[in-house]
């Protein structure tokens, strides 16, 4: 059994830790089913390694990409292997597209609040 708990994304490296009974043998991040990187695991204490892994620049680009990582029991850089063990995803959303999507969005809450002050203020008249 194991647990995995991210640090987030710095400087293009992901990291986090993971609390398990064994280290595993090998820990990737994956992108559109693809091995884009392998972690680097280190031993920190009795039960607990450091995974960090640097995604590579040329993955990253405008829109929403999430990035898995995975552990298995492979060598290099071969396929994930049938078994290996999600352990967390990251999703990382850039550029202008963005930017449009969030504007939308607060649009759409202003005016469901909006509704919501009416109905409220309906419905305090009528008592």
């Amino acid at each position: 059994m194991s647990d995995f708990e991210s640090h987030g994304l710095r400087a293009g490296k992901w990291s986090g830790l993971l609390r398990a009974d064994k280290a595993p043998a090998r820990v990737v991040v994956t992108h559109l089913s693809e091995i884009v990187a392998t972690a680097r695991i280190t031993d920190t204490a009795e039960g607990e390694w450091l995974i960090e892994a640097q995604l590579p620049a040329d993955s990253l680009s405008e829109g929403i990409h999430s990035f898995v990582l995975v552990a298995d029991d492979g060598e290099g850089e071969e396929v994930v292997r049938p078994g290996a063990v999600r352990l967390a995803q990251l999703p990382v959303l850039a550029g202008s597209v963005l930017a449009d999507d969030l504007i939308a969005e607060i649009g759409h809450m202003r005016s469901e609040l909006e509704l919501l002050k009416r109905e409220f203020r309906r419905l305090a008249s009528e008592e």
